[in-house]
């Protein structure tokens, strides 16, 4: 273990006075659409928009999984009178996030990991609590938010074998990290374990939130027309799919097809700019194949491969399609998996490749109770999507059971406010004392 090295202090220093490079960092993540370039304020703790008065509850979630995930916290937080400040770390999660956050809630993207970033940030919003969604551990932030005296929870947290053995070289590093966390919330008992041995002073149990997010909106103007377009053909979507996936989801296309006339699937990629690759995979094969993104008019029928290659529409997708394959699963070096909560909740069957291991504890319930099935190659995928396609009582009853299931896995934004009350309930009578 490196505890001899002050490597805390020899990081602060570094990352202090690398500020000055912050222009070409914020210029390679436009290069690689991570950021949008009106904003790269935010990204040095430059504020867009005003900070309304009255009490502020600041959340932040990485990517789209961790921001969508603090959804019911911020609906209850903002029934409780707070002011809403969500950040995110790209800009796809802001794109998800933002239309779906309760009127006078505010976004912004959290600045990079410098200290008078962090330190201009906190001093302008002035956030009287501040949620850290899952496993985002910046030691900069976790400092300035101590220095402020601003509570400080971890809310969904989760730490994953690798990251904890990596930690735990870090022992004085990542004890004096957490020992900035007024109360880590843990998704699991393993994970509550592996925040206490590494630092953790106060951690609780509260399960998932991502199971109490509700359904993914979708325009019903938008909704109405894919319908009609879609008409009474048999359709599927492929969601969240990583490169090397698709290959495999053309190919299952194919074979399926041929005992499946008329079949139509959807590819939603993870990442909206691969579309014109995942067309050219599909005209490659010979497929006929249309790009959601490029589309001079939404009206007409659909070839056989649509790309939807926007942001936040996959509500809409899951709402035409009951049947779902979950990408960043089918290979090794995707290994991870997408959210099921999201299609289950809308009746969808789930299929998902074998390398799910982020949500490993989920699909190993909905695969029990048979509401989601593995799929490790294109024949089996074909096979799956044909029989399902073909007997839609089957269909159904695997769609209920997934449901079911995530309905009963819910819970855990309850049990996060309860432990978090003598938090609010101090806040309050805080604020009640100012006033006087």
């Amino acid at each position: 273990m490196l505890k001899a090295l002050p490597i805390l202090p020899i990081y602060q220093a570094a990352s202090a006075a690398l500020a000055p490079l912050s222009p070409v960092v914020l210029y390679v993540r436009r290069k690689w659409r991570r950021d949008e370039p009106d904003r790269d304020g935010e990204r040095l703790g430059r504020p867009t928009q005003p900070r309304p008065e009255g009490p502020l509850a600041w959340l932040h979630g990485a990517s789209v999984g961790e921001s969508l995930a603090l959804l019911p916290l911020v609906e209850r937080l903002s029934a409780r009178g707070f002011t809403i400040l969500v950040s995110t770390g790209t800009s796809s999660a802001a794109a998800v996030i933002a239309p779906r956050l309760p009127a006078g809630a505010l976004h912004q993207f959290l600045p990079l990991d410098v200290p008078q970033f962090l330190t201009r940030f906190l001093a302008y919003w002035r956030p009287n609590l501040a949620l850290i969604a899952e496993s985002e551990i910046w030691p900069n932030l976790f400092l300035a938010v101590r220095r402020h005296n601003i509570p400080l929870l971890l809310v969904n947290a989760r730490i994953s074998e690798a990251s904890f053995q990596r930690w735990r070289w870090l022992p004085g590093f990542i004890g004096t990290l957490l020992g900035a966390v007024d109360l880590c919330l843990a998704q699991s008992e393993v994970d509550a374990e592996r925040f206490a041995l590494l630092g953790a002073r106060h951690v609780k149990i509260a399960g998932n939130l991502k199971y109490d997010v509700s359904a993914p909106p979708a325009d019903r103007q938008a909704l109405a027309a894919l319908a009609v377009r879609i008409g009474a053909r048999p359709v599927w979507v492929a969601a969240s799919t990583h490169r090397g996936e698709e290959e495999i989801i053309l190919a299952a296309h194919q074979i399926a097809a041929q005992s499946v006339p008329g079949l139509l699937t959807i590819i939603v990629p993870r990442h909206a700019k691969r579309g014109g690759e995942i067309a050219g995979l599909a005209h490659a094969r010979g497929l006929a194949v249309a790009q959601r993104s490029t589309e001079v008019s939404e009206n007409g029928a659909l070839p056989e491969i649509y790309v939807a290659d926007t942001t936040g529409e996959l509500g809409l997708f899951y709402r035409v399609a009951g049947i779902a394959f979950l990408g960043k699963s089918l290979l090794p070096a995707t290994n991870g998996g997408q959210n099921p909560v999201e299609p289950a909740k809308l009746g969808c069957a789930i299929l998902h490749g074998p390398h799910v291991a982020n949500f490993g504890e989920v699909y190993q319930v909905l695969d029990e109770a048979r509401g989601a099935v593995t799929v490790a190659d294109a024949d089996t995928m074909a096979r799956v999507v044909a029989i399902l396609l073909a007997d839609a009582g089957k269909s159904r009853l695997m769609a209920r059971a997934a449901s079911e299931t995530v309905k009963e896995l819910g819970g855990a934004c309850e049990r996060i406010m309860s432990a978090i009350e003598p938090h609010l309930a101090q806040l309050s009578f805080e604020s009640r004392q100012w006033q006087h």
